[in-house]
């Protein structure tokens, strides 16, 4: 995995060494073992490698045989090795044994198209000299960011913001609408992000830049059907190409570790690495404090059970604290949880045991149904029908088990909690309005001056937009899931817990769950196999037979949560920056309201789960102007 940052020059000359090296130089956390540029008129790329495929001869950027194309990647292409054969068969000579020549040569062969046939994690760019056209493109889930911004003069890229704002003419200043949109949905709609005029590309696009413009289209969506599937066909097959997409995530010139969370999903996927890998392997897990949170029995039962050498992080409160702010500076986001910044210590610990790559069971809830938003939506569906019924709402009870306050609560209580309003049931957004409301209810901390500018907007309206034609034939949990992987997964799953964390400390993960063929088959499953009555992943857990403890396979999902307002509020930075004058001069909430929330909060009464949102989010926002915006990017260029 990599850093990668360049340019196209609408004007044809070539730009600013200097700014090209601070761009990339911003980056070498994400590829410390070298940097390269290339630079000739009219384009840039440059490159920050962290070594896995091909150690000697794999540096980027790479060229054709003629010097006619170049490419930076940022990714792994998983089934390189068969690409590799059917190019070569057809002509093509290579020069590296790396996965990044194989794109530079599917492209000459397919074009724009050579992003369909690749299996893989990807955010890359192509110059194409004789078409005077770069070329970007992002996997099909938005595994590997890229990010973009126009100047007069220049087209720029980098996986990264903040390798954009080390050229001349990038505007370092937050997008109301974006902040907007992540108070209501957790995430930025891409191509928003938080800063204006700095743009993502989204998961499954493609980008062309020539003298005609810029085209930005979709290469890949997901689709859903509910195909007749036997179960135990159903299992066969499951089981079938999670093995083959744990097989070429193996793929790798350097030793291969795993996450273990004590879930089923990564139990599964360090179970079925041991088929292919000879050696011991090495896991990794985060335990907490609070039994609230702690699941390092079962991550230790496993381990155990799989013969892995196992290493454990026990993570403090104290030291989720004084994480916070680099893990914002990572995320380059506000956020609502501080469940990021225990994967940013773990990675660290991953990286000082000399590891660059793990495999994740990532992907698992989305794509089969594991989340407790899906329960949540079948039960309130199920109440719709009849919602003066008294003994309907009594299922809410089964519900988030893991959440003791809620669990404490009276029938009433969650009767309201739940609430079921009778137009919603009717929406196509149904499945996340409980989250989003409750999240929306964030921006009574706005200031007033904030509220103004967005008065009028509805975010909703921002989703429903981008909604595909064929959304509104698909069954209820077909459209829950569509609204969880086109968003959650891209902007908070596989960035602010995935990537941002792992490469803050130079440590690539790997997503089996997120192979296009797994993937794919899942989409393709009726609903009764993913969910049956509130089971949540049934399949899945009959593919975990025989091959994870039993005691894992009975267990209902728990989401990774961390401790939150209490972890960050007592620190330095969190008095300096949530200070009344601090807040006020920032401008973006009300000092009077966030004075209250804190004070609240240091009483101890911050129980429920907006205030702690509340607190998190603001103080993130907060951590992101002071860092951002505040205090401008000032790292010396890097010569390379």
């Amino acid at each position: 995995m990599c850093g990668i940052a360049g340019y196209y020059a609408f004007d044809g000359r070539p730009g600013s060494r200097q700014e090209l090296q601070s761009a990339i130089g911003s980056l070498r956390h994400r590829g410390p073992d070298a940097l390269r540029i290339h630079v000739e008129d009219g384009a840039a790329l440059a490159h920050a490698r962290l070594s896995v495929i091909d150690l000697e001869g794999g540096s980027q950027p790479v060229s054709n045989e003629d010097q006619s194309l170049w490419v930076v990647a940022n990714g792994e292409i998983y089934n390189f090795v068969e690409l590799r054969e059917e190019l070569e068969a057809k002509g093509h000579r290579f020069s590296t044994r790396s996965d990044t020549e194989v794109i530079l040569h599917l492209y000459e062969e397919e074009g724009e198209d050579c992003v369909r046939h690749l299996n893989g994690q990807w955010a890359f760019a192509v110059w194409d000299r004789p078409r005077r056209r770069l070329f970007l493109s992002r996997d099909r889930f938005g595994v590997r960011p890229i990010y973009f911004a126009e100047t007069p003069r220049r087209f720029l890229f980098g996986s990264e913001a903040k390798a954009l704002f080390a050229f001349q003419g990038v505007p370092r200043e937050l997008d109301p609408q974006a902040l907007d949109q992540i108070f209501t949905f957790w995430v930025p709609i891409a191509p928003a992000t938080i800063f204006k005029g700095v743009r993502e590309l989204p998961a499954g696009h493609s980008i062309r830049v020539d003298a005609g413009g810029m085209r930005l289209w979709r290469h890949w969506r997901q689709q859903y059907s509910e195909l007749p599937t036997d179960e135990q066909e159903g299992v066969r097959q499951l089981l079938a190409l999670l093995e083959d997409a744990v097989r070429l995530r193996l793929r790798s010139d350097v030793p291969v570790g795993a996450y273990l969370s004590g879930g089923l999903d990564s139990s599964l996927v360090a179970a079925l690495i041991r088929k292919f890998n000879p050696s011991r392997l090495k896991t990794f897990s985060i335990a907490f404090e609070e039994q609230e949170f702690d699941e390092s029995p079962f991550q230790r039962r496993v381990a155990e059970y799989l013969g892995t050498e196992h290493h454990e992080l026990r993570c403090t409160t104290a030291d989720i604290g004084r994480a916070f702010p680099e893990v914002i500076w990572h995320a380059e986001r506000p956020f609502f949880r501080t469940a990021p910044a225990p994967l940013y210590l773990l990675s660290r610990q991953v990286h000082d045991q000399g590891y660059k790559v793990v495999l994740t069971g990532e992907g698992a809830d989305e794509i089969l149904a594991g989340y407790d938003i899906y329960k949540i939506a079948k039960v309130r569906r199920y109440w719709a029908q009849n919602p003066e019924s008294v003994r309907r709402p009594l299922l809410l009870r089964r519900l988030c088990p893991y959440l003791p306050y809620l669990q404490g609560q009276s029938d009433a209580y969650l009767r309201q909690f739940f609430r079921l309003r009778p137009h919603e049931a009717a929406s196509p957004l149904f499945s996340h309005l409980l989250r989003w409301d409750m999240t929306s209810k964030l921006k009574l901390f706005f200031s007033d001056e904030l509220r103004n500018e967005l008065r009028g907007r509805d975010a909703y309206e921002d989703v429903a937009r981008e909604l595909p034609p064929e959304f509104h034939q698909w069954n209820w949990l077909s459209r829950a899931q569509f609204l969880e992987t086109e968003y959650l997964l891209p902007g908070y799953i596989l960035a602010s817990q995935g990537d941002r964390m792992a490469m803050a400390h130079s440590v690539e993960t790997r997503f089996p769950f997120l192979d296009p063929n797994v993937a794919e088959f899942a989409f393709s499953l009726p609903a009764r196999l993913k969910m049956q009555g509130l089971r949540e992943k049934h399949l899945l857990r009959r593919c975990g037979e025989g091959l994870v403890p039993e005691t894992v396979l009975r267990r209902a999902k728990q989401p990774y949560r961390a401790p939150e307002a209490m972890s960050l509020l007592g620190t330095e930075y969190a008095e300096e920056l949530l200070q009344p004058s601090r807040i006020r001069g920032d401008g973006v909430f009300c000092a009077s309201a966030v004075r209250l929330l804190v004070e609240k909060a240091r009483e101890g009464r911050a129980v429920g789960m907006r205030d702690n949102m509340a607190v998190v989010g603001i103080l993130s926002t907060q951590i992101l102007i002071d860092r951002f915006i505040r205090h401008a990017y000032n790292d010396s260029p890097v010569h390379c």
